[in-house]
Formats: structure tokens, sequence, C-alpha cells
């Protein structure tokens, strides 16, 4: 495909979306990425949350983290390119050990990945002896490898009921945790650092604990700005418009949705459904991703932040990784087999 055919097939859906120079910029660096691609057997996975001159040109795969876990477990190619963030790269890296994998950013960090740390959870396994620890994928390796299982937001629930255990681990978003607690029927406790120095796992401050999850107060940067105020307002506006929330946003959030789910999930509701208004509570360029896909669609916008590290992620860094094999993620293979065990039961529970 050259640059004009590339700029027609990305016009076809972006037009709406992306200014016209941009498609033509954009379109020559895709004609540029997919010959490196065939040139390096490379395979290019997409995140939902990639911006749309991206995620509508040079991804073979796109989808929400479980989904590309899946597609990465998968591949023959000699080459992995992630276009997301750093522990899903690392994810990719812990599936695929004898592949490369490349980040075409320096850091593209997390804000829940950063909350937590492998110290932290060897000190809950430490407090809490022999109780399972379900660890969300928004995590790095260090902390995967101290997991008994990992997770994704749209079979959380699953992965959490598929132990058959009293009591659970659960880290370490906050949000997702408490919307878990909410649909297992489970009572949720976040511990304090006075609880992990030193005091008694019965009790906290003298009150005896009742709990069945342990949670961990980590959240995503982007999906706890959303408010039910902002859902009130523009209800005011649009009295017909179906809401969908992402699970890391608040339970009040969540609750006053009509709609909870993953990226993929929100995708398929949208797709499915016939409304005359949506609205989607999550990371901005998924909204757009989603209106140029479903142009039929009237989609909303409410737009509180781009992930900024999901932003750090352009074509132009994509076709760099290519060309000059950057930025390579490696994971220590003590860690790696370790992570491994977590992240592929995850993948098997679906």
């Amino acid at each position: 495909m050259n640059s004009n055919e590339m700029y027609e097939k990305m016009k076809s859906k972006l037009s709406r979306i992306v200014p016209d120079v941009e498609l033509r910029y954009k379109a020559e660096i895709a004609v540029e990425i997919n010959e490196l691609k065939i040139q390096r057997n490379a395979v290019i996975l997409g995140h939902n949350y990639m911006e749309p001159a991206l995620f509508h040109s040079i991804p073979d795969f796109t989808g929400d983290s479980l989904d590309l876990s899946r597609k990465a477990a998968q591949t023959d190619k000699d080459v992995i390119v992630f276009c997301g963030v750093r522990f899903m790269a690392e994810t990719a890296k812990i599936l695929n050990p004898t592949k490369t994998v490349l980040l075409p950013a320096t850091k593209a960090g997390c804000s829940l990945a950063e909350s937590i740390t492998a110290a932290d959870v060897r000190a809950l396994k430490a407090k809490f002896p022999g109780v399972p620890v379900v660890t969300y994928v928004n995590t790095y390796a260090d902390v995967k490898a101290e997991s008994d299982i990992c997770c994704t937001s749209s079979n959380a629930a699953a992965v959490v009921e598929s132990l058959h255990a009293e009591t659970v681990i659960f880290l370490p978003d906050e949000y997702l945790a408490k919307n878990v607690a909410r649909e297992t029927g489970k009572h949720i406790i976040f511990p304090s650092p006075r609880l992990l120095a030193g005091e008694s796992a019965e009790e906290e401050g003298g009150v005896k604990l009742d709990y069945q999850l342990i949670g961990w107060r980590g959240r995503c940067e982007v999906h706890e700005k959303f408010t039910v105020k902002d859902i009130e307002t523009v209800r005011a506006q649009f009295p017909d418009v179906v809401i969908l929330a992402h699970p890391e946003c608040s339970p009040e959030v969540t609750s006053a949705a009509d709609f909870s789910g993953s990226t993929n999930a929100m995708i398929r509701y949208v797709q499915q459904s016939k409304a005359p208004h949506y609205l989607l509570l999550t990371e901005c360029a998924m909204g757009d991703n989603v209106a140029a896909a479903n142009p039929e669609k009237d989609m909303l916008r409410l737009c509180m932040v781009r992930c900024p590290h999901m932003n750090m992620i352009t074509m132009e860094d994509t076709r760099d990784a290519l060309k000059f094999n950057r930025y390579i993620i490696e994971v220590p293979e003590d860690i790696r087999v370790k992570a491994y065990r977590a992240v592929d039961r995850m993948i098997k529970i679906g």
C-alpha cells in the first residue's frame, strides 16, 4: 500500500476526527512502518487508548490488555512492537522470552503500576499468610512475580471467584477492587500502613476486622477524574444518552452509569446496541477510536485528560523503534518465570 492508498484508508475512518494535513503526514509514516514491519518480521499490537491515526493504520491487532496478551502469546513473529505502556510490553516479554519486544518510548509508565512494589506485596503476604494474591495486569513484572494470578478489568471478578478462597488479596486498583467486591458480594478492607507495620491482621485500632477482600489504594490518574456530577450534567442535556464507564472509575460512577466494562466490552456494547447518544467514561483517545469505527453512532465527548503515558507512544517513535531496535524490554529470568505462571493462569481463565 502506497502513501496515497494509506491516506484514503485513514481518511475514510478519521476525516471527522483528525485534520486532513495530519492524515497526509501520518499516512506516509504508516507506510514506512509497514515496510519496516515486513523487513523485521514484526507484529504491532495497539492498545485501545492509542491516538486515532496510529490505532487505525499500523497495528496488526488492537484491543484491551487481555486481548493483546493473548495475541502476544500466540505470535510467531520475531519482533513484537507494543503500542501501549511498559507493563503491557513486559507482559509480552513474559510470554515470549525468546522474542525481541520493543516499546516505542523510554518510559510510558502507569500510575497504577507505580502505586505498588514487589516489597509491598511481600509485606501483605507476610501479614495475611496463605491468602491468594490477585494482581491487576496493570503492574510491573516483579509485582506479578509475587502474585498467584493476574486479572484484567474484563475478567477480574471471574478470577477472584475462580480461586474459591474465603479471603483474597486484590491489587493495586482501589476502584476496581471496590467494583469487584460489589459484584462478588465480598466485604473489602484497605490495610493501613500501621497495620502492615505490625498491628494484628485481625484488628486495627482495637476494632476487629471483617473482610473477604484485601485491597490497595492505587488509582488510575485518568479514570479517577470522572464523577457522578459529570454524569448528572450530561444527562441533564442529553436525557436519552447511554453512559459507559470503565471499572477503574469509582463505584459511585459505575453505579450511576448504564454499563461498566473493559475497553473491549464497551466497544462491543456500542457496536451491538442502538441508542440516540453514547458517552464513554474512559481515556479520550478511545472515544475517538470508537467514534471512527462507528460513524453511524452519536458519540458525545467528556474528555477529562489523555493518559500522559499512552500519549508518549507516537507513530514517529514506533517507526524509530523498528528502525533502530529500541527500546528493548527485558525481564530477569527468575522474575519472568514466576510472573509467567500468574499471567498464564489469567489467560486460561479468559
